[in-house]
């Protein structure tokens, strides 16, 4: 995150007064990482009509993922540790848990751009790759699998091998 939240969003934790207050920094936070553009005007290369133009979103701020260390920072926390247990007991810890909860939604939307991040959601929530078996069938019978090596054994390097 750059350091131009921490100039624009500086509030002291210990001025909260309600959890309407937290709520706005939050949303503040929310809309500060979305960016900053302007649109302009461009002309249209290989028109044969000079006038002819296409507005075109030029950036001023770039667009930032969330994070908690920036949620933490927009609202006044001087560090993680300071951050996390107000999550746990502070007065208005309901509103930062919903602040946490976005950033996460964040993480979670950008999880199922491939299936590795889906299968990391999946075994956070508690799946796993484990087949087990269903309970109405016998899982008392083991099934043995002997290998028994035929041949001469592998060679351990190109120079072993005689053709």
């Amino acid at each position: 995150m750059p350091i131009g939240i921490q100039n624009i969003m500086k509030p002291d934790i210990s001025s909260f007064n309600n959890a309407a207050q937290v709520e706005r920094l939050i949303d503040k936070y929310f809309a500060y990482i979305k960016g900053k553009y302007h649109i302009e005007q461009k002309p249209v290369k290989n028109s044969k009509d000079n006038a002819e133009t296409i507005e075109q979103k030029v950036w001023d701020r770039e667009p930032e993922p969330a994070t908690l260390s920036g949620l933490a920072l927009a609202l006044g926390f001087s560090s993680r540790q300071e951050f996390y247990t107000y999550v746990q007991h502070g007065p208005f810890s309901q509103a930062v848990k919903q602040g946490v909860l976005r950033v996460e939604a964040c993480y979670e939307a950008h999880l199922h751009q491939n299936v590795t991040g889906a299968m990391f959601a999946l075994k956070n929530m508690g799946w796993n790759e484990k087949h087990d078996p269903l309970p109405d069938t016998e899982a008392g019978n083991i099934l043995t699998v002997k290998v028994f090596s035929s041949g001469p054994p592998p060679a351990g390097s190109e120079k072993e091998v005689k053709l």
